[in-house]
């Protein structure tokens, strides 16, 4: 976060569109305000009064926008100095013009800060790529645009964390190898190579470049995880959700809450419960705050006043919160009901780990008939059919596109997502446990093992079967080679019985995350010791994200 040392008691803190995102997802007004930051504003606002009493600090990305932005402030100044904070490298030249536009000499500091993305959980960060498509007009390219704010924003986190990685990426995606290769030349530029100059490790940090592509199903199931179950069904945009629509809001709550496991202690305890554990959870939490009542109506003594008021502004915080954590989840409860997502998530679930296409294919047109499952849910059984059975010999994907919902426009955003996206033939791994005896084998051992929790949870994301392998030293060079740059330490060179275990990891996926995805690195971050995951994406995605990214790109590659 941006703290000056300056000595002066009031301060203005001048933000631009990205950094404004940035600053609310890892900090609070409160927070500022103890920092002697009193008033916030944006540096593109040109209403804004003239205070020459107060000491500014600006914290912008270092787009030409937002440096232009910085310099016509300085020409025209509305306060007595200025602190100009970076979220990422500034170049030469653009600090040239910053110095000669600075007449008046206020400019007292100048850093670069290295927060050029967002913090979502303790180990998720994403870029919130989504508009406009990141990709380019043909399959597996980037849009340019998308690609530079891509490397820009990896770059910011790897300085953040002091890493100089050695990169893997999936070898199928033209993309991941396309920004392996970027990355690695910004490393390599003489700028770069002392900006990157940290002490070598005995294992090198692993950034791993991940491609959605080869995961389509994840982002396509109903999850039962609180955080991503939110985001599912109401959606969450920078920790903010939008209940406007939710019916009988209470009178006391607000049409936006947050949702922050930073801010919020019930939220960071509860985020990735499943739902049935969510249940009992609330429950707990309003029993506590009807104790926490209770004791407070007791007041029979001046020292019972006190306690009281010293008391209050945490027992109005509880009240709150518990008035927004039961609204929430009353609401889940009640799509849940009423879009029939017991039954569609159960369906989704079959077709991801099992192989039985003829009651599967039963069961995707009993759904695709029935007027309580929106028409959201419907492509989405239709999408996950058609990726499972794709090469069954009965596959009857165009019989049930003719069941969907606008089966024309439906029908050819299935039909793409086969044929030009995630298809069998364009992923490297076996993603569906029948396409191979060796995946089927290896499926029942695991689930012996470990058992399966309930009919709505059955499905592991790719991730963890990937990530599983990397932090044994045993992820294959074959499907996820290393990014050879000239500077492989000697035993990323060797055959595949040579590798190192690695202890930092930082995992981009192109195309998006998923909160459940972010829920099994949490997990493994608890259970592992001596390794460290972060999770990042372009995007967080939910399935309606996912295929709206989807049919812009294909109206792209039309």
């Amino acid at each position: 976060m941006v703290v000056s040392d300056s000595k002066s008691k009031v301060k203005v803190l001048l933000l631009d569109g990205d950094t404004t995102a940035i600053i609310s997802m890892c900090t609070t007004q409160s927070v500022l305000l103890k920092h002697e930051i009193y008033l916030i504003d944006r540096i593109d606002n040109e209403s804004r009064d003239k205070m020459r009493h107060l000491k500014c600090l600006i914290f912008v990305r270092p787009t030409a926008d937002s440096i232009q932005s910085v310099i016509d402030e300085l020409r025209a100044p509305k306060y007595g100095s200025y602190e100009l904070f970076f979220s990422n490298v500034v170049k030469k030249s653009q600090l040239e013009r910053i110095a000669e536009s600075d007449d008046h000499e206020l400019v007292t500091r100048v850093q670069e800060m290295f927060a050029d993305y967002l913090v979502v959980n303790r180990d998720l960060f994403s870029l919130s790529l989504e508009r406009p498509s990141i990709f380019g007009n043909r399959p597996d390219s980037w849009a340019e645009e998308a690609l530079q704010r891509t490397v820009e924003g990896l770059v910011g986190l790897l300085l953040s964390l002091k890493h100089r990685p050695v990169i893997r990426h999936d070898r199928n995606s033209g993309m991941a190898k396309k920004l392996a290769n970027e990355l690695s030349y910004t490393m390599n530029q003489p700028e770069g190579r002392q900006l990157f100059d940290f002490r070598n490790t005995d294992t090198p940090p692993i950034l791993l470049i991940l491609d959605r592509r080869n995961d389509p199903v994840t982002p396509l199931l109903t999850p039962w995880t609180y955080q991503a179950m939110v985001h599912h069904i109401l959606g969450i945009q920078n920790n903010r959700v939008d209940l406007s629509t939710v019916p009988d809001l209470p009178r006391d709550l607000t049409k936006e809450i947050v949702l922050s496991a930073d801010q919020d202690q019930f939220f960071a305890q509860s985020m990735f419960l499943n739902f049935g554990d969510l249940g009992a959870s609330i429950k707990d939490y309003v029993s506590h705050y009807q104790a926490k009542t209770k004791s407070s109506s007791a007041i029979e003594s001046i020292a019972d006043m006190k306690r009281f008021v010293e008391d209050y502004p945490e027992f109005r915080r509880l009240s709150g919160n518990v008035s927004k954590h039961v609204t929430v989840v009353n609401e889940l409860s009640r799509r849940v009901s009423a879009d029939s997502l017991l039954q569609v998530s159960e369906l989704e679930q079959s077709l991801a780990c099992n192989d039985s296409h003829n009651s599967d294919l039963k069961s995707v047109q009993q759904l695709l008939g029935l007027p309580t499952v929106p028409d959201e849910a419907k492509v989405r059984l239709v999408a996950l059919y058609a990726l499972r059975y794709q090469s069954h010999p009965n596959c009857a994907t165009s019989q049930l596109i003719h069941q969907l919902p606008s089966p024309t426009e439906n029908g050819w955003l299935v039909r793409r997502l086969v044929d030009s996206y995630a298809g069998q033939n364009l992923r490297q791994e076996n993603l569906f446990e029948s396409e191979s005896f060796f995946a089927r084998a290896q499926s029942g051992f695991t689930k012996g093992l470990k058992g399966v929790e309930n009919v709505y949870t059955q499905h592991t994301p790719l991730l963890q079967r990937t990530l599983t392998s990397l932090i044994k030293g045993k992820l294959k060079k074959s499907t996820h080679p290393y990014y050879d740059d000239g500077n492989l330490p000697p035993w990323a060179k060797q055959d595949e019985s040579h590798s190192e275990r690695p202890q930092d990891i930082v995992v981009f996926t192109i195309g998006g995350v998923t909160y459940e995805e972010a829920r099994l690195v949490a997990e493994m971050n608890a259970t592992t010791k001596g390794v460290r995951v972060i999770l990042g994406g372009t995007s967080i995605l939910n399935t309606q994200s996912f295929l709206s990214n989807l049919r812009n790109a294909f109206n792209k590659w039309e």
